[in-house]
């Protein structure tokens, strides 16, 4: 059959808290801001809306920069992009990001100026702010177009999804919808009661209830199939997006997916597409002198196991190092209590509880369990981890240096000598290095200081004065004695 026309597949993209969410809550009429923890969309989601008569399915794509990962995936997934830039704020570092994914995606996008709504909104300023860093808008030497909207009232919406629609026609969006379905996986999740499902956007063919679905080396049997709001289907089309229930594994969110006529030939393709994920690099082991925190990672979505790796690989020490030994989608478990216990581990929740059983026996082997439900705090509780379990490493600091004139005495221990003040300042109590040649011959003491015949606590200026050390070494005419402190770093 001919290619015929598809709806077009929208990525939502842009800066934290720039009115992602409020835009697609406004354009479903669904509330999604206020499920999120923290007002921050955290998994990437696909929706259908319409304008007119024409349906487009939008991807949520989380905005937080620890989802760089999600985000490029939502726009390698998406057909178009709508870069978010609140009319309050201008470009920030998230949007530039955004920016990034959609150029190496080579995909079209169209800007939505949001918030328009605000005291404090310009979108003069906003729109300069956008040239400035390299988006170059319709009437301002370039050819992006754009829309000054506001989601609380709607203003500008209809105006932004024309320009959407009209996008999609000159990109001439096509499909054949009785072929075989291909498209990516948006996301993966265990159910208690289906297991591993997944939520996949069909880019190209049509899902029926037939055969099998196969999606790096995972693989399910089409048993039914569930549109975006849940309810089951017969079939779905070219940039429709679905659930699929009872892979066999956790398909890796942003993996390719086709379609298999049975079993054997779905378990061929999976065994394949593992040799190919077992041949990718392994990550380079630590250092020699480098201290491990190992970490189990339990999130309740593959995805966000990505941004937490993403998050985490931000986090550097000079003595140590995070490093992920498992990680997994669900519960706390009592064979993830087995792994932190045998490594000497620490357990990272996201969004996930923890068995009774595991519970109890992270307890007893006194396991810590790190329940968190937003990323960047997270990241802030592992590098305090990380800052406690690196070694402490002890430097010294130079404090006063002089050059040894004479000795007046000396006995196996201690030795009282002719100096002359070169540098800083040397305290009685200090520990203090005798140097020869710029060598380091022995270490000792400053047991006693004076100046001008009397006894002194310090030497800090100019002139000569009597020392007397602590230390086996003999000191000779010229040598220097270098007082220094021992610090922690």
């Amino acid at each position: 059959m001919a290619r015929i026309p598809r709806p077009p597949v929208i990525a939502v993209m842009g800066h934290i808290d720039h009115g992602k969410s409020s835009l697609l809550d406004y354009i479903r009429k669904a509330a999604v801001v206020a499920g999120e923890a923290g007002g921050i969309t955290q998994h990437v989601a696909a929706y259908i809306a319409t304008h007119g008569d024409r349906p487009v399915t939008f991807l949520d794509t989380p905005g937080h920069e620890a989802f760089k990962a999600l985000r490029t995936r939502g726009a390698a997934a998406a057909d178009i992009a709508i870069l978010v830039v609140a009319a309050d704020e201008g470009v920030m570092p998230q949007t530039l990001d955004a920016l990034a994914a959609i150029k190496e995606a080579g995909i079209p996008f169209i800007v939505a100026i949001t918030k328009i709504d605000k005291n404090n909104a310009d979108i003069e300023r906003t729109k300069l702010s956008l040239v400035e860093h390299g988006i170059y808008l319709e009437g301002l030497g370039g050819d992006v177009a754009y829309a000054p909207i506001s989601s609380k009232t709607g203003e500008g919406i209809p105006e932004l999804l024309d320009l959407v629609l009209l996008a999609a026609d000159i990109s001439e969006l096509a499909a054949d919808p009785l072929a075989s379905a291909t498209g990516f996986v948006l996301e993966s999740t265990q159910d208690p009661k289906r297991g591993a499902s997944a939520t996949l956007i069909i880019k190209d063919g049509s899902l029926a209830k037939d055969g099998f679905v196969v999606a790096g080396d995972a693989y399910a049997p089409i048993r039914f199939i569930e549109d975006f709001r849940g309810t089951r289907v017969e079939r779905a089309g070219p940039s429709e997006p679905v659930r699929i229930s009872g892979f066999s594994k956790l398909p890796a969110a942003g993996s390719l997916f086709r379609i298999t006529k049975n079993r054997k030939e779905a378990e061929a393709l999976a065994a394949t597409n593992a040799k190919v994920l077992l041949a990718a690099p392994e990550h380079a082991e630590a250092s020699e002198g480098i201290v491990t925190l190992p970490l189990i990672v339990k999130t309740d979505v593959a995805g966000s196991i990505d941004a937490i790796t993403h998050e985490l690989a931000k986090i550097t020490h000079e003595r140590a190092v995070v490093r992920i030994i498992a990680s997994g989608v669900g519960n706390v478990s009592e064979n993830d209590i087995k792994t932190a216990h045998a490594s000497g581990g620490v357990i990272i929740a996201f969004n996930v509880g923890t068995d009774a059983i595991a519970r109890d026996l992270a307890e007893r082997d006194h396991v810590a369990i790190l329940s968190f439900s937003i990323i960047y705090e997270l990241s802030e509780s592992v590098a305090k981890l990380l800052e406690e379990r690196a070694p402490v490493v002890a430097e010294e600091k130079e404090l006063g240096r002089a050059k040894v004139l004479k000795t007046f005495s000396a006995t196996a221990k201690k030795q009282v000598l002719g100096a002359r003040y070169a540098s800083g300042t040397l305290t009685r109590g200090d520990r203090v290095k005798l140097m020869r040649g710029g060598e380091e011959l022995a270490r000792g003491s400053i047991t006693n200081l004076q100046q001008a015949r009397a006894e002194v606590k310090e030497i800090k200026v100019e002139g000569d004065f009597g020392i007397e050390v602590e230390m086996r070494e003999s000191a000779q005419y010229g040598d220097e004695l270098a007082a220094f402190a021992v610090t922690s770093a």
